[in-house]
């Protein structure tokens, strides 16, 4: 945890001094330290609680924008199977969309001071605090934000009466996926196909972090040749 002759101290809040590690960031933030309790961010108890988000509240939340926006659709006249359809492919999109930040933002390679703060503040932090509970999803407030520029961006595709239910569909895949991504740190799947998916996700944090960006499935991880070809770890969280 040293770079020209800086350390980092665990017991100090950690965003401000990440960046000051250089191109030894990288190795840093991929050494995990596996505790429930994630280290404090920032001294300001402000910014401190803007970093913490209790895992029910994505559904609790993000549900019932999920069902106006498809109420919207509904109310413009367009038919059930229309609006299945359109939903089904708004969670199909938003699992190339998870793909796509997984593999290319969220494990861009850093080593400037601002470049290793934000990329600790966006996806660092959970690659070196994995079973951080309350920094496993991520922060409505941030959500909200990114839901405007998505939004406008379904709106180049998609008529008016079915941007809704499109956007709505994509909403609801990221609760998903959120949800399942919390489910897969700290549950203890008895079903085959989610225990796999835990052995799955967690060989992506603890052997090759390189591969398996998929969080919901492996589809994209097939498609793009990033299936790790290794055993996932024998070890339950």
């Amino acid at each position: 945890m040293v770079a020209q002759g800086f350390t980092v101290d665990l017991n100090k809040p950690l965003v401000f001094q990440v960046g000051h590690l250089g191109e030894a960031y990288e190795e840093w933030v991929h050494q995990p330290i596996v505790t429930k309790e994630g280290p404090r961010f920032f001294q300001s108890d402000f910014w401190e609680f803007l970093t913490l988000t209790v895992w029910w509240a994505i559904p609790v939340i993000w549900l019932p924008v999920v069902v106006w926006c498809i109420s919207m659709s509904v109310s413009m006249g367009r038919s059930l199977p229309e609006i299945v359809s359109m939903v089904a492919l708004g969670i199909f999109i938003w699992t190339f969309i998870e793909y796509t930040l997984h593999r290319f933002l969220f494990h861009i390679k850093t080593k400037s001071y601002w470049g290793n703060t934000a990329h600790y503040l966006l996806h660092g932090c959970h690659h070196k605090h994995p079973m951080d509970h309350l920094r496993l999803v991520f922060p409505p407030t941030a959500t909200a934000i990114l839901c405007f520029p998505f939004w406008n961006l379904v709106k180049l595709f998609a008529t008016p009466s079915t941007t809704p239910a499109l956007f709505g569909g994509g909403l609801l895949g990221y609760v998903m996926y959120d949800v399942t991504h919390y489910y897969l740190h700290h549950a203890q799947p008895t079903r085959p196909v989610t225990k796999n998916l835990k052995k799955y996700h967690l060989n992506h944090h603890f052997r090759i972090q390189d591969k398996g960006f998929g969080i919901t499935s492996s589809l994209w991880d097939i498609v793009f040749g990033t299936l790790p070809t290794t055993k996932a770890p024998k070890r339950e969280q």
